[in-house]
């Protein structure tokens, strides 16, 4: 995970990319990554965690218009932060894992924003596709060199309600919003 003192300390994308002719191509570090979740169960913030299976990012820094994101998440390994809550996220009522085994995110427009980015795309769960917007922050990692964009660490967060797409299993214990929070380490291939 990316420590405050870190962020602190790394210099932000925006605006301090070097000049370059076309989106660069980017792979996920997988063992550098979490998509992180936080739903209310009974009221109180419960946190879960779903692996990346798959994640093709295009980033063009000085024409952040021409970047593109696909990001697969694996529902079947996913947990919800106890045993009973991940069988009932992972069954029929809710994420259906065994019919709908992934969720898929597609970008359609990234944008800056401040001294981040916005993330518009389509989030695809349980067969259910619907606009989501992401902030984004994009970090050079403290091994990198100032001048490169070579790994970079990204933090991601939006939220979605759970109801919009089907997955509205167990109301009365679990609220509709689900907040998300991605952090991921990202490789210039």
């Amino acid at each position: 995970m990316i420590s405050v003192i870190r962020i602190v300390l790394l210099i932000v994308f925006v605006g301090t990319a070097p000049a370059a002719g076309a989106p660069a191509q980017y792979g996920l570090d997988p063992g550098q990554s979490s998509v992180g979740f936080t739903y209310r169960f009974e009221e109180r913030p419960i946190q879960g965690r779903m692996p990346v299976s798959r994640a093709d990012l295009s980033i063009d820094f000085n024409n952040l218009g021409a970047s593109q994101a696909v990001v697969e998440l694996n529902v079947a390994k996913a947990r919800a932060g106890f045993v009973f809550a991940t069988q009932a996220m992972r069954g029929p009522k809710v994420l259906d894992s065994n019919n709908h085994p992934r969720i898929r995110f597609v970008s359609t427009r990234f944008a800056r924003a401040g001294r981040g980015a916005v993330v518009d795309g389509q989030l695809t769960i349980r067969g259910v596709t619907r606009p989501v917007r992401l902030n984004a922050r994009f970090f050079r990692t403290p091994e990198t060199d100032p001048a490169a964009l070579q790994n970079l660490d990204s933090v991601l967060s939006g939220s979605v309600d759970r109801h919009a797409f089907g997955a509205s299993g167990f109301p009365s214990y679990v609220g509709p919003q689900i907040d998300i929070q991605i952090k991921a380490r990202i490789v210039k291939r």
